[in-house]
């Protein structure tokens, strides 16, 4: 079989128009609400600027393989991830996971605004909102 028969285009899978546009908007809403709890909820500018990127080191799976990268990356950008570590936060009484969920979320806001979406197993720059990046 044709090597080039294996490839996907990077663009299949990935919406496009004005879904993609309010799939954004939706992101920086997100952002902009869990960040605005975080602050209101007496949460730690500190805290806060030192984890918001802390999310983006899960791109370092991406090292063994894009498969793997793909899996750690979106585990960690998705909002089901902030939505569990803030059910624990309440379940448990931690204020900390508390904090740190929303931090997620924010982050997770944040990078979907940008057009960073979630990744395909094809290449990083392969995601849910489009390919990010240069275009060759």
């Amino acid at each position: 079989m044709n090597q080039a028969a294996n490839i996907i285009s990077p663009s299949a899978g990935s919406v496009t128009g004005g879904v993609r546009e309010v799939l954004r908007l939706e992101a920086f809403a997100i952002m902009a609400a869990a960040t605005t709890v975080y602050f209101v909820s007496g949460g730690n500018p500190w805290l806060y600027a030192i984890l918001f990127f802390a999310p983006d080191l899960s791109f370092a799976a991406y090292a063994l393989n894009a498969r793997l990268g793909a899996i750690v990356y979106n585990m960690v950008h998705s909002y089901i991830s902030a939505i569990l570590l803030a059910g624990a936060s309440w379940l448990l009484g931690i204020d900390l996971l508390w904090q740190v969920a929303l931090i997620l979320a924010a982050h997770a806001g944040f990078d979907r605004s940008l057009g960073y979406g979630l990744k395909y197993a094809s290449a990083f720059s392969h995601t849910h909102l489009g390919v990010i990046g240069k275009r060759t």
